[in-house]
């Protein structure tokens, strides 16, 4: 049973183990099969939960509005370099998305509140599951977000969109407001 563990413990695998030391219970047999390679290893089961948030999204480009969970930027990504390169400002409009583009310009409205901010998008994120963005500590304050409650229910309506061919799209909220 030590060469079994030993050689399970080295990394060795099964068929070498078992050939070093053939298991000989109940106890041992459950060793070896759990020691198996599985189709969904722990790792893929780790992982699995979390699929959505390693794959990349398709860009956004619609201009139109969308509803989800905002939260905020942790105070240590304070001067850390966002994805377009320039330093995280806690006091700026600045928000992160992971499907609009970068350089959106966005209305966010806070559905509990019903205050409202435009953010700029100048970062990639939030990686939780139901969460549409994040936002500078300025920015959610503005909306009434709390450090406290941590996320919220928001609309974000894009006012501008920049395309990938240099032009910008207007978003919904721009029509909106050229509408009365």
């Amino acid at each position: 049973m030590k060469q079994l563990a030993v050689a399970m413990f080295v990394g060795v695998g099964v068929a070498i183990s078992a050939a070093i030391a053939p298991p000989v219970g109940a106890a041992e047999k459950a060793i070896v099969e759990a020691a198996k390679p599985s189709a969904k290893s722990s790792t893929a089961r780790r992982n699995a939960a979390t699929v959505s948030n390693t794959q990349k999204p398709r860009p956004d480009t619609s201009g139109k509005r969308r509803f989800g969970k905002a939260s905020f930027y942790a105070d240590w990504f304070a001067g850390r370099k966002m994805a377009n390169g320039a330093p995280m400002n806690p006091h700026g409009n600045n928000a992160a998305s992971r499907t609009l583009p970068l350089g959106t310009v966005a209305k966010v409205t806070n559905l509990e509140t019903g205050k409202s901010a435009v953010v700029s998008i100048q970062d990639r994120g939030p990686y939780v599951d139901g969460r549409i963005v994040d936002l500078s500590p300025a920015t959610a304050h503005k909306i009434g977000l709390t450090q406290r409650k941590g996320i919220t229910r928001v609309a974000v309506a894009p006012i501008a969109v920049p395309l990938p061919n240099g032009e910008v799209k207007p978003g919904v909220a721009a029509q909106e407001s050229e509408g009365g």
